[in-house]
C-alpha cells in the first residue's frame, strides 16, 4: 500500500558547528511543546536532526572546522523525518558537502545520505592563485565556449569554495562569468578552479535552458487569477504566492547567479476588463497568458501531487518575464531573481518558449535546486535536465488541456517547420533528437547535459509506459530497451511519485545515475514496498538503458 509524503520547506537555519548544535538542542528541550504530540514538526524535525549530527558527527564526517545549513525538511505521513543539509568548511561552501538525515517517527537516527564520504579537510583556506586571476581564466573559458562572438558587459565574479565533488578535497576558486553577445542574449558558464595551481578542474553553463480568462498562444481559453489594481486589473495571482507576469520590452540584461550590473525591467502587465490577450503574437499579452498559465499549472502539479506549495515550498511566488530580448531562441530559470524569462523565438527555427512543458521544465530547475542541487555538469548534469523533463511532461499530463494535451515529447508546441523536426526533445527514445544518449554508458557524462539526460529521460517513459511500440492519448512512441528486455509500466503518477521522493529525500549534488538507481529503488520501498511490483518496476527500467 502505498503512503502519503508530506513535504515540508523549513526556513533555512544555520547551525554554528557541533558546540553551536549542542546549544541549539539544549534551548529546544527548555521549550515546552518543543515535541508536538503526533505527526512531528518541521521544527521538531531539525531539532531531532541536530541531536543526530552530535551523536553521529564522526558518521558524517564532522569536525569543529565545520557548520551545517538545514536546506530542506520532508516529514513522511508515519513521521519518518529526512532533514538536508549544506555544509561549510571554515567559512567556506563545500561543493558536494550536501548531506541528508534520515529519522525514525521517534527521532532516532536511521541514516544518511551523504554526496561524498571524503574527508572534508586541505591543508589551508588561503588561495595561492589571486582572485583576479581566477575571473581572467573564467572569462577566458566563457570566451572559448562562445567562439566567434564578440562578448559585451564581461562580468567574472570569483568565490572561494571547498570542491569535494572532484576527488579529494581542494580549495577551489568557484567562478560565475556572464555577458552579453553580439544579439544581446546572455551567455554565462561557471568555472571552477584550483585556487593552488589554476588549473581548470570543471566548467558548465549557467543558464538552464530547453526551450480571469486568457487567450493564450498554445492553450486556448485558460483560466486566471488576477489582483485588482484601481479601475484595472494586474497579472498576478493572490492564490499562488502572487506570482506575476511582466513585460521585459525585448530588452536584455545580466541577472542570474547574483550578478547583475544591468537589469531590463519588467513591467506586470495590466487589463482593463480582465479578459487577457487575443491568442496571436500581435497581442504582447498572448505570450503572458501562456507564461502565467504556465506557471499556475506548474505550481498546481507540485501542490496537487506532491504537496509542496511553490517552487522553493514556502509557498512564495515566482514571476516571469515575457518578451525578452531580440527573436530570443530560448528560456530560462534564474535563481538569483527567482524568476522565468521568456523569449519570443527568431519565428524560423521557434516560437515564443511559453508552452506548458517548457514553462513545467524550467521550473523545475528551480525545485531541483532548493532540493537535490544536482551539479549541472557530468551525471549529474544530466539528471538534473532530466528531472526538468520529467517533470515538465507530468506538468503537462497533469493540466489536462486539450489544446495542449500530455505527451512524451518536450517543446512540440514552439518548434517551427525550420528547426527540422517536431520537438526539442522525445522521452520514449531520446536519440530521436540526433544526439542523445538511449542507454548509459561510461561515456555518457562526457556528453552536455541536455544529451546525457536521455538515459534518465528513457528510464522514466519505460517506467510510466513500457517498451515497444504503442499510441498513449493519440500520439505514437516505440521505446525499445537496451538489453533487449520487456519492460511493463507503473504509470505517470506513480513515476511522479518515485522520482519525486527520490530527488527530494535521497538524491545529493554529486548523485549519478548509480545513485539516482539507488534513490528511486529507495523511494519505491519507501512508497509501494520493497518486495512490490512498483520496486521491480524501478529496477527493471534501470536495467533496460544499461543501468545495473
Amino acid at each position: 500500500m502505498s503512503r502519503r509524503i508530506r513535504h515540508v520547506r523549513h526556513s533555512r537555519l544555520a547551525t554554528a558547528g557541533i558546540a553551536a548544535v549542542t546549544a541549539a538542542l539544549l534551548t529546544a528541550a527548555l521549550v515546552p511543546g518543543a515535541r508536538a504530540a503526533g505527526r512531528p514538526s518541521p521544527a521538531a524535525a531539525v531539532d531531532n536532526a541536530a541531536t543526530a549530527l552530535v551523536g553521529h558527527a564522526a558518521d558524517l564526517g564532522l569536525t569543529a572546522a565545520q557548520d551545517t545549513e538545514v536546506r530542506d525538511v520532508v516529514v513522511d505521513e508515519d513521521g519518518t523525518q529526512h532533514v538536508r543539509y549544506d555544509r561549510t568548511y571554515r567559512g567556506l561552501p563545500v561543493l558536494g558537502g550536501d548531506f541528508v538525515v534520515h529519522l525514525d517517527p521517534d527521532g532516532d537516527y536511521r541514516g544518511a545520505n551523504r554526496a561524498t564520504s571524503a574527508t572534508l579537510s586541505v591543508p589551508s583556506v588561503a588561495p595561492k592563485l589571486p582572485a583576479p586571476e581566477a575571473a581572467d581564466l573564467a572569462a577566458n573559458a566563457l570566451r572559448a565556449a562562445n567562439p566567434g562572438e564578440l562578448l559585451k558587459k564581461l562580468t567574472a565574479k570569483p568565490e572561494l569554495v571547498v570542491d569535494a565533488l572532484h576527488g579529494a578535497p581542494k580549495l577551489a576558486w568557484r567562478t560565475n562569468a556572464a555577458a552579453l553577445d553580439s544579439a544581446g542574449n546572455p551567455v554565462a558558464r561557471t568555472v571552477l578552479t584550483d585556487a593552488r595551481t589554476g588549473a581548470r578542474i570543471d566548467a558548465w553553463d549557467s543558464i538552464e535552458s530547453a526551450a480571469g480568462d486568457g487567450e493564450s498562444l498554445y492553450g486556448g481559453t485558460v483560466p486566471l487569477e488576477t489582483t485588482r489594481s484601481g479601475a484595472s486589473y494586474q497579472l498576478k495571482d493572490p492564490t499562488r504566492g502572487d506570482t506575476y507576469t511582466g513585460d521585459a520590452g525585448n530588452r536584455t540584461d545580466l541577472c542570474f547567479l547574483g550578478i547583475c550590473p544591468v537589469r531590463a525591467p519588467s513591467t506586470v502587465f495590466t487589463d482593463a476588463d480582465n479578459h487577457w490577450g487575443t491568442g496571436t503574437a500581435a497581442d504582447r499579452a498572448s505570450a503572458a497568458v501562456d507564461a502565467q498559465y504556465g506557471t499556475d499549472v506548474t505550481w498546481d502539479y507540485y501542490e496537487d501531487v506532491h504537496g509542496r506549495s511553490g517552487i522553493a515550498g514556502d509557498g512564495k511566488g515566482s514571476y516571469n518575464r515575457v518578451h525578452y530580448g531580440a527573436a530570443y531562441n530560448n528560456a530560462f530559470w534564474d535563481d538569483s531573481c527567482f524568476c522565468m524569462t521568456y523569449g519570443d523565438g527568431d519565428g524560423t527555427t521557434f516560437g515564443p518558449l511559453v508552452s506548458l512543458d517548457v514553462a513545467g521544465h524550467e521550473m523545475s530547475h528551480g525545485v531541483t535546486s532548493s532540493t537535490a542541487a544536482l551539479t549541472y555538469s557530468g551525471e549529474s548534469g544530466g539528471l538534473n535536465e532530466a528531472t526538468s523533463d520529467i517533470f515538465g511532461t507530468l506538468v503537462e499530463w497533469h493540466a489536462g488541456n486539450t489544446a495542449d494535451a500530455g505527451d512524451y515529447l518536450i517543446g512540440e508546441k514552439v518548434v517551427r517547420d525550420g528547426f527540422g523536426r517536431d520537438a526539442l526533445r522525445y522521452l520514449d527514445r531520446p536519440s530521436r533528437d540526433g544526439s542523445s544518449a538511449d542507454c548509459w554508458s561510461t561515456s555518457v557524462g562526457d556528453l552536455d547535459v541536455h544529451y546525457s539526460s536521455g538515459v534518465a529521460n528513457h528510464f522514466a517513459y519505460l517506467l510510466a509506459e513500457g517498451s515497444g511500440a504503442k499510441s498513449v492519448g493519440g500520439v505514437n512512441y516505440d521505446s525499445p530497451t537496451c538489453d533487449g528486455s520487456t519492460v511493463s509500466g507503473i504509470g505517470r503518477d506513480k513515476l511522479g511519485d518515485i522520482w519525486y521522493r527520490a530527488l527530494t529525500v535521497y538524491m545529493t549534488s554529486s548523485t549519478d545515475y548509480a545513485g539516482a538507481r539507488t534513490a528511486t529503488l529507495g523511494a519505491a520501498e519507501d512508497l509501494y514496498g520493497a518486495d512490490s511490483p512498483e520496486h521491480a518496476a524501478v529496477g527493471a527500467a534501470w536495467s533496460a538503458v544499461n543501468v545495473g
